[in-house]
């Protein structure tokens, strides 16, 4: 199996054996100092928690950074294959083969399975190339797909992708049509179609960079056409459909049973960026709606995110007018919330296009808001608007989830002995701080998250210093926005008071709530860097007042580099001083309050004017369980899956630190088994 790393792409042949080896070392000796801020740091739990087998290659296309998984492992491709059947295809128009305007006449015999655009054609029907193309990349209609193939030939796709050195891109037969095999074998093995992630990207990369055109594959002048082909794709359930604003996806989606898989370009502030995602033997097995697809939602969003952090120039916080041309997830949800605002007969498609029909859409709202009729958004359109609509269906306002009452499952029995997946871990008496059993617990150790514990009793022994702090108003800025990893869901320009944004940080743990959190605060502490006056970052002052309060409370073993927990030299603490900081913590009722809170609704205005609701979900799984009461989950590559509880016995609180457990779910078993034996030890009663 590969190993796992952000390595150096070889363009032809890649991931050739002992080549490989080398290039892999060498770029773990580069960037060994800067893994907590890689893709691998950000891509590398989503798909780890995925169950299934995951290919992923991304490539920056203007720098070069890159970062693969498995990603010269040939895997299904499903539908994606469709997309270098579209570039053979237009190789054969180049070749004189064929023109794009040759009409192809629809036959009965032709129709398969999976055509939901050519089932509305009657037989006999007969449109251009160009028209058949468009339904087998726009819609994935596999009846347009095999009348594309048989025009330009069943081997052409394949002998293409063999003469641009991606030998693993193969299309093995017609969709539907198993008998028409080119390999009979390799279509058992792989269905439909094949490929490596890393030859996928590598194709995108030749389209994007205008390659095919200058080698004479395809015409000249015909990248934008192709590419709009690919923007034109209708799937957005999987890397488009979390995208921040102001990103476009030019892709193509394939699905099976068991393999679900996404490959294109990221078109967007900080692009392009080609990716390729290629699940197999998922466990949820569904096409529509399954864990693949979440997870390569997941992946698009942090990929974006990821390379916007480094290479987005700084959003000002001040209004910005939404007009003709802009797109992005904020269009989407402008869209949607004109339809329900708008009559019926004139509501919009939900596209995250601003164009003239969007424009329409704002002109007949404001008309009817009463507003000047500009046909750009302004603050006084969005606050007309009210709350946007962020999903379909609607979320509910926040009042409505703050006053959900939620089951609570049956508690844990006592007398389970401590059996742990973690290397490290303690229980500690909550009430003196005594520690009932451990494992090592003085070992130092990668936090991840649960570092959050220490950010958020920052903030409110702040409070207490500055009355009103938690009244404050914190905008968001570009930074904290584009944070990368575990979200609240921020945005550039957001505004949320500092109160409520303690529960964006310890409910989804959001990195990017952590990092406002820190911008604000820290703008009003003192300057503790060397130097007396020195002008330091605001968010390095925060860094430093953490790690002043850790020497306050005896923390000697502790170190602070960030306010998140993401992977970086020096930051480490301990299982036992994590208790220790979590006593202190605990002692606070509004931090008691927050981290047992299991889901918290907000509100969040926008410099721009415009209002979103959001639902937080608490990540610890424990709160549902009687007894059980906090505190905060953590995971990176390099910590594991961390988990700090609170759980109550009797009368008897014990606090259950786990540090490095090999999976989420082992964390919580580890965890209940801890509490279990603890409960026995100190004579809490079954």
């Amino acid at each position: 199996m590969t190993r796992r790393c952000g390595s150096p792409w070889i363009p032809r042949p890649w991931w050739a054996g002992a080549v490989v080896a080398v290039a892999l070392v060498a770029w773990g000796t580069a960037r060994g100092a800067e893994s907590a801020d890689t893709l691998e740091d950000a891509l590398l739990p989503l798909i780890t928690a995925h169950e299934g087998r995951v290919a992923i290659a991304v490539e920056h296309l203007g720098t070069g950074e890159r970062y693969a998984l498995r990603a010269d492992e040939p895997m299904p491709t499903a539908s994606l294959v469709k997309l270098p059947v579209m570039l053979a295809a237009y190789r054969a128009v180049h070749e004189g083969r064929v023109t794009l305007a040759d009409r192809i006449t629809l036959a009965a015999a032709d129709r398969v399975p999976g055509s939901r655009v050519v089932d509305l054609l009657s037989d006999g029907a007969a449109l251009p190339l160009v028209d058949w193309i468009r339904m087998m990349i726009a819609a994935s209609d596999n009846t347009a797909t095999n009348l594309v193939v048989e025009r330009i030939g069943r081997p052409a796709t394949t002998a293409l992708m063999a003469e641009l050195g991606l030998g693993e891109v193969r299309l093995n037969s017609l969709v539907y049509r198993r008998d028409t095999s080119l390999d009979p074998e390799r279509s058992r093995q792989y269905g439909l179609g094949s490929g490596t992630a890393a030859e996928f990207v590598r194709l995108l990369a030749m389209l994007e960079r205008r390659e095919l055109e200058a080698r004479g594959i395809v015409p000249v002048g015909a990248t934008p056409a192709i590419i709009g082909h690919l923007l034109a794709c209708d799937d957005a359930r999987m890397v488009p459909r979390e995208l921040p604003r102001g990103w476009r996806c030019a892709h193509k989606t394939g699905g099976v049973s068991g393999s679900r898989t996404d490959a294109g370009l990221l078109i967007g502030p900080a692009g392009p960026v080609a990716y390729c995602l290629l699940t197999t033997d998922n466990k949820d097995r569904r096409i529509d709606g399954g864990a693949a697809e979440d997870l390569a939602a997941a992946c698009g969003k942090e990929i974006a995110a990821y390379f916007s952090a480094r290479h987005a120039e700084d959003r000002p916080a001040a209004p910005q007018e939404l007009g003709e041309g802009a797109s992005g997830v904020l269009v989407e949800e402008l869209q949607r919330s004109l339809n329900a605002r708008l009559p019926a007969a004139e509501r919009l498609g939900v596209d995250g296009d601003f164009g003239p029909a969007t424009a329409a859409g704002v002109r007949r709202f404001q008309a009817l808001a009463e507003l000047p009729v500009t046909g750009r958004v302004d603050a006084a359109t969005w606050r007309a608007l009210g709350p946007l609509l962020t999903a379909d269906p609607p979320l509910p306002a926040a009042a409505e989830v703050n006053g959900q009452p939620l089951p609570v499952a049956e508690a844990d029995r006592p007398g389970a002995p401590p059996q742990t997946t973690a290397p490290a871990w303690v229980i500690v008496d909550a009430a003196d701080g005594r520690i009932v059993a451990g494992k090592e617990p003085d070992a130092r150790r990668s936090p991840a998250s649960i570092t959050k514990v220490m950010t958020a009793l920052v903030v409110l022994r702040r409070a207490d210093e500055r009355p009103g702090l938690l009244d404050e108003t914190i905008t968001v800025s570009t930074r904290a926005g584009q944070e990368t990893g575990s979200s609240a869901s921020l945005r550039p320009g957001d505004r949320l008071s500092v109160g409520e944004m303690l529960y964006g940080l310890m409910l989804p743990s959001g990195n990017d709530a952590s990092v406002a959190l820190g911008e604000h605060v820290g703008a009003h502490l003192p300057d503790l860097g060397a130097g007396a006056g020195k002008a330091t970052d605001p968010l390095d002052r925060f860094v430093a007042r953490m790690n002043a309060t850790a020497a306050e409370l005896g923390l000697v073993a502790t170190g602070y580099r960030n306010t998140h927990g993401k992977t970086e030299a020096g930051h480490e603490t301990t299982a036992a001083e994590i208790a220790k900081l979590v006593r202190v913590a605990m002692g606070l009722e509004r931090f008691r309050t927050i981290v047992a809170t299991r889901q918290r609704g907000a509100t969040i205005e926008s410099v721009d004017g415009y209002r979103r609701d959001v639902v937080w979900t608490n990540t610890n799984r424990l709160l549902p369980i009687a007894g059980y009461a906090g505190v905060k989950t953590g995971t990176t590559t390099a910590a594991g899956c961390c988990l700090a509880a609170w759980g109550k016995r009797d009368g008897r609180e014990l606090v259950v630190v786990v540090l490095g457990s090999t999976s989420s779910d082992a964390r919580y078993v580890d965890a209940r088994n801890l509490f279990a034996h603890g409960w026995a030890v100190t004579g809490a009663a079954e």
